[in-house]
């Protein structure tokens, strides 16, 4: 086992053990290895830089590199796609530890010859690393214990180095919750956490994406390419997205908008004229109605052949007929599993609910589903028909301290 600190600086010899230049970095490539393999070395000679092929080493230790050859090709370094640089790219940066879910920064990395291959196996985030760098071999406190992340468990490389195109791992930063994601994302500078949710799925960069602060939703959708932004857009709640949608420009708005398919493109734009201190700034159209004249076994059939319904469903509303949004009641999803299924629905609804208007303050239907000790409440117009629901994930997070909101989770994600 070697650490990159030990071998920097260290000579390169030839078949007479003459030195001919340094180590002035490692390289390794980024790909589907969890443990990356070191590719090559970066030599000093002159004041030139070059690359030196790992084929071309006899022998890799503490003591430097010898050469299996005389010949050397001495045209200047360049980086290849997916290649780190451990010394320029790795030491002293970022990185985020899935599995102790946590950014760390990065003092020293391990390497461990295995079959012949030199592969980076850990980062060392001690302390100990980093004296291990400063200070001579031996010198007080080299031997206390050291704490390496497995390299395997990192999910993000914060590096600045433009041609590092696989920077993350989506399978790695999936094994997380997206309250997780965000919070590690905030942990970054902007930049890294931008680019970090950019390079995960729509699905969860969405889910992340409403997880953060709104001024961060609307900056990092709005550096985004337009197209993936609409899509990450897309998978977002239709009261999420018009929140995104609001705090952006009106042309970038516009422009998001447009990009997006029809029926996501509907939902959103039904909910941006409403103000966001108000009932229908809060509330979101993911909720699910049937008519009022099925039977309980008809209603539980409807719901299991429905291609898509929210991921949460408490509370199911009753209107008073097919392709009508007049609500007459309200069923809890339990009441309906447990009722006779040849029972009307009308038998077992609720038809003395509380509802909310578009116009009222958001704060005065957050308390009312507190007071009341509901899941969600909907709203409706002048007229009876509904028009969304106001979920207990967002009332609560009204009513919360500012500095406490970020902290609660979403119930209706």
């Amino acid at each position: 086992m070697l650490y990159l600190s030990q071998v920097l600086g260290r000579p390169i010899l030839d078949l007479d053990g003459e030195r001919v230049a340094a180590i002035k970095d490692v390289i390794v490539r980024l790909g589907e290895d969890e443990h990356p393999p070191v590719t090559g070395f970066v030599a000093r000679y002159r004041r030139r830089d070059f690359f030196l092929q790992r084929w071309r080493i006899a022998e890799f230790n503490a003591g430097g590199v010898r050469l299996n050859s005389d010949i050397l090709d001495l045209r200047p370094f360049a980086r290849r796609e997916n290649e780190v640089m451990l010394a320029r790219d790795v030491l002293d940066k970022q990185l985020i530890d899935v599995d102790g879910k946590r950014v760390v920064r990065v003092n020293d990395v391990q390497l461990i010859e295995a079959a012949g291959e030199w592969r980076v196996t850990g980062a060392d985030v001690s302390l100990q690393g980093l004296w291990r760098r400063l200070m001579p071999a031996g010198f007080v406190g080299s031997h206390r214990t050291v704490e390496v992340i497995d390299w395997a468990d990192v999910g993000y490389l914060a590096t600045d180095a433009a041609t590092v195109q696989l920077k993350s791992s989506r399978g790695k930063l999936a094994r997380l919750h997206p309250v997780e994601i965000a919070r590690l994302a905030e942990a970054l500078s902007y930049q890294d956490g931008a680019e970090m949710i950019e390079s995960l799925d729509d699905e969860t960069a969405a889910e992340t994406l409403e997880e953060m602060p709104p001024e961060d939703q609307a900056r990092i959708i709005g550096d985004m390419d337009e197209e993936r932004a609409a899509d990450i857009l897309e998978w977002m709640s239709p009261d999420e997205a018009a929140d995104v949608l609001g705090d952006l420009p009106e042309e970038k708005a516009e422009d998001l908008l447009n990009r997006m398919e029809d029926e996501e493109q509907a939902d959103v734009a039904e909910l941006l004229p409403y103000e966001d201190d108000t009932a229908g700034g809060l509330m979101t159209t993911e909720f699910v109605t049937l008519p009022r004249n099925l039977t309980v076994g008809e209603a539980l059939a409807r719901l299991r052949e429905m291609a898509e319904t929210p991921n949460m469903i408490y509370y199911l509303y009753v209107v008073e007929e097919e392709n009508s949004w007049k609500l007459a009641g309200v069923i809890a999803l339990r009441s309906l599993i447990l009722a006779d299924p040849d029972v009307p629905l009308e038998e077992v609804m609720r038809d003395d609910f509380q509802v909310a208007h578009t116009g009222d303050a958001a704060r005065d239907v957050a308390e009312r589903i507190a007071e009341y000790n509901l899941l969600a409440l909907p709203v409706v117009d002048e007229a009876g028909d509904i028009l969304g629901i106001v979920t207990v994930d967002d009332a609560i997070e009204m009513l919360l301290p500012k500095d406490w909101r970020q902290r609660f989770p979403r119930v209706f994600s």
